[in-house]
């Protein structure tokens, strides 16, 4: 057993906190078994500022959170238990978990910029800097062969002429997450204009469109990498009527191995996934093709627990523990 770590953990209201699903929730249940130490905060808790006056007459940046310690449990409406609020400061911690959820905006991007203030002396999981440059949507078009055909864009010509190409398209809004926004437009749907019109009319960011793969109706997998290597999956199967998988939005959780395919593309990406740091990933894999690469706060450890009866947050904090130490 890893000596006793000091763990704060960024991430939405405990309050908010789904027991039977919530892959953050796992970890810090994990963490407590390991005999670590646990503090909670959120994003809007930080505070980054100058520090004391060292003896060399330089200061330097200093993160701090208003924070509580908790102890959590696998017990429906009682789940955690907070201490009194602290001003910790986060360069003392061993770990700080980013798994706040997205989407994937300017606050977002400016907690990376605040974390890197720490990291690696505090070890962030994942890399706030890999993080920053790897967005779901935008890491995955490094490894075209992989994917299907994808065009991100504000072209709104463009967007019709590979609609034209591809018949059936995905229309997904390039930061956003569990779903949100993401619309299957047929080959006759006379909605795309009027889509796209609004769309450009609210958000100044570009459109990732992918051509739609049918064999989204057995699921969409989620395959979890842990420090670059293959680890586990769940089929998320939509329900009916449903476009998506996402469970957010009623996707069904279902066993599933790794195939041959899935291993592939794992060995084409996993190198450059543990050379950035990026510890905790989620893949999503539809048919043959890989089509998005979640490193900002991946889910699907509980569903693989019960499927499998594999802990993966146990391989999770393996690697962290190994690298604080």
């Amino acid at each position: 057993m890893a000596r006793s770590l000091s763990i704060a953990v960024q991430m939405d209201p405990m309050e908010t906190v789904g027991i039977d699903g919530d892959s953050t929730f796992f970890l810090m249940l994990e963490a407590q078994t390991r005999g670590h130490r646990l503090w909670h905060y959120e994003v809007r808790h930080m505070s980054l500022s100058e520090g004391e006056r060292q003896a060399d007459g330089t200061r330097s940046a200093r993160l701090y959170a208003r924070a509580r310690p908790v102890t959590v449990r696998r017990v429906r409406g009682d789940h955690f238990t907070f201490g009194e609020e602290v001003l910790l400061d986060l360069g003392t911690m061993d770990v700080v978990l980013m798994r706040q959820d997205p989407p994937f905006d300017m606050a977002y991007i400016t907690a990376t910029h605040m974390l890197e203030h720490i990291h690696p002396k505090t070890l962030v999981v994942n890399n706030p800097m890999s993080v920053r440059n790897a967005p779901e949507k935008l890491l995955v078009t490094h490894f075209p062969d992989l994917m299907p055909p994808t065009l991100v864009t504000w072209d709104i010509e463009a967007i019709r002429e590979f609609r034209a190409r591809h018949a059936d398209i995905v229309v997904k809004p390039l930061f956003g997450n569990g779903g949100a926004g993401v619309f299957l437009i047929r080959k006759d749907d006379p909605n795309l204009n009027s889509l796209l019109e609004m769309h450009f009319a609210r958000s100044r960011e570009p459109l990732m469109i992918q051509r739609y793969e049918p064999a989204v109706r057995l699921g969409d997998k989620r395959v979890i990498l842990i420090d670059g290597e293959p680890a586990g999956a769940v089929n998320r199967v939509p329900a009916a009527g449903e476009a998506r998988s996402n469970m957010h939005v009623g996707g069904r959780p279902e066993k599933i191995g790794l195939s041959e395919r899935d291993l592939e593309i794992c060995r084409a990406i996993g190198p450059l996934l543990k050379e950035q740091g990026l510890i905790f990933v989620g893949i999503d894999v539809i048919g043959e093709w890989l089509t998005e690469i979640n490193v900002t706060s991946p889910t699907g450890l509980q569903e693989i627990a019960r499927f499998d009866g594999v802990n993966l947050a146990e391989r999770i904090w393996q690697v962290i523990e190994g690298k604080v130490t």
